[in-house]
């Protein structure tokens, strides 16, 4: 007898037909089986059709091409004693359809470090990690996918309705245990869900599927347990269900309260993402005395310098010793000059006594992307403009930073320095980085205990 008779009645609403069309306009023919991964990329699982599963009206979508192919090592296996995390983090992305990655899974760690040759998919990773980020706090889906055309792959070709997308997901890993969010997105005609599935240990959580195109709203149903088995209601079609979940979840049953934890620590870990690409330009003028907080582009810096030269000296100290090694010149410190009557703050470096202090801008842009990602590493969500889950403490989630071009207009000494302090923030398990490097600095981290760097290179 099944010990789980109501696992059954949960619809894999991922378990779509794929088709792949030949670059020189062949007609359309079965997608071949992964059967293998470059270094850095695993194919993902693909289980078998759930009896009884509803059809899902999904994109359809291409293999990947190029990405098998003999002398091509495997991804290490996992470890058979796995350490779990004590914070919920995003321990895996996967790509199975999105701009040029099909069938692609790749491992996160503390810190992860994507390279490879332009147009190889490292910032469409990073996108991919941010959208997923942007549904989990509760954005809708156009704001998580404000161009969504240019995520969908290349080769794929629209079904009988004209409808093409993409599909990506995440493992997350926690206290619950390893939680998987897998979710197909319809970019075209019309932007929407059309599947998401959370599982755990092989079981579906939480499943939903288009049933009517016409309405703005897909068929959900989660896991209850007890008599009633599987709970069913409509969801929003913009929206990611399993955020909704702790508000329409009670945790009367163990099977609610095993939906509960798993929803809550993805939510969790999605929330706790903080993107950051600082802008030089937007460094370089006055800023007006606000709460402190740092934006994505880091153009308030001198304000959240005025507010952690005064909150939290070991932290500014820390960041006064890494300007000594990324900012041309003596540097004594780090400090603010604030006008008369709250009037607009600027950053300086102090170069010692007898020196003119130099504002922050007359730095070259490197230096300047230098310090803001610097602080960045060496700080926390109370100083990020980002919304951390309020309902856990902070020592129990783990911040994430993404940023695209981390070396940018970096030389291999800033970089380095930058390195260092991410590994520093990350051996504590508050911070962890993923971000797109170029190969110098790629080179540099390869070995380096508690850094992940994810080749792209064909």
């Amino acid at each position: 007898m099944n010990p789980r008779p109501e696992a059954a009645a949960l619809a894999d609403p991922l378990e779509v037909r794929t088709r792949h069309r030949r670059p020189d306009g062949a007609p359309a023919v079965p997608a071949p089986a992964d059967t293998g991964a470059r270094s850095g990329v695993e194919a993902p699982a693909r289980p078998g059709p759930t009896a009884g599963a509803p059809a899902l009206a999904a994109p359809v979508v291409p293999t990947q091409v190029g990405l098998v192919g003999p002398g091509r090592p495997a991804e290490p296996a996992e470890p058979a004693q796995r350490t779990p995390h004590r914070r919920p983090v995003v321990t895996a992305l996967r790509l199975s359809a999105f701009g040029p990655h099909c069938g692609a899974a790749f491992r996160l760690g503390p810190v992860t470090l994507f390279t490879g040759p332009s147009g190889s998919g490292k910032s469409q990773a990073l996108a991919a990690y941010e959208a997923l980020a942007a549904l989990g706090s509760g954005a809708a889906l156009e704001d998580a996918f404000p161009e969504p055309a240019l995520r969908i792959p290349d080769l794929a070709v629209p079904d009988a309705g004209r409808r093409r997308g993409f599909r990506i997901g995440c493992t997350v890993d926690g206290p619950a245990g390893p939680v998987r969010l897998d979710l197909a997105v319809q970019a075209e005609p019309a932007l929407r869900i059309v599947g998401e599935r959370l599982s755990q240990d092989g079981q579906v959580l939480l499943a939903t599927a288009l049933r009517d195109p016409g309405r703005r709203s897909v068929q959900a149903a989660w896991l209850t347990g007890g008599a009633t088995g599987v709970t069913r209601a409509p969801l929003p079609d913009d929206r990611l269900g399993t955020a909704l979940l702790p508000l329409r979840v009670a945790g009367a049953t163990a099977g609610q309260r095993q939906v509960l934890a798993a929803a809550e620590q993805v939510v969790v870990a999605l929330r706790s993402v903080f993107p950051c690409d600082p802008d030089p330009q937007r460094m370089r003028a006055p800023v007006p005395p606000g709460e402190g907080r740092l934006r994505g582009d880091c153009a308030n810096l001198a304000d959240v310098l005025r507010r952690t030269r005064h909150e939290c000296g070991t932290r500014h100290a820390l960041l006064t010793e890494a300007a000594r090694t990324g900012c041309a010149g003596p540097v004594a410190g780090l400090d603010v000059w604030a006008s008369a009557g709250g009037g607009p703050v600027t950053a300086v470096l102090d170069r010692g006594p007898d020196r003119p202090a130099t504002e922050l801008a007359r730095l070259g842009a490197g230096e300047l992307r230098f310090l803001a990602l610097a602080l960045v590493l060496l700080t926390g969500p109370g100083v990020l403009a980002m919304d951390p889950a309020a309902e856990l403490l902070s020592a129990q989630q783990a911040l994430t930073v993404l940023a695209d071009g981390f070396d940018r207009g970096l030389d291999r000494r800033q970089g380095a320095e930058l390195l260092r302090l991410a590994q520093l923030a990350s051996a504590h398990g508050h911070i962890r980085l993923a971000a797109a490097v170029g190969e110098d600095l790629a080179a540099l981290a390869r070995g380096l205990p508690g850094v992940t760097v994810v080749d792209l290179t064909p």
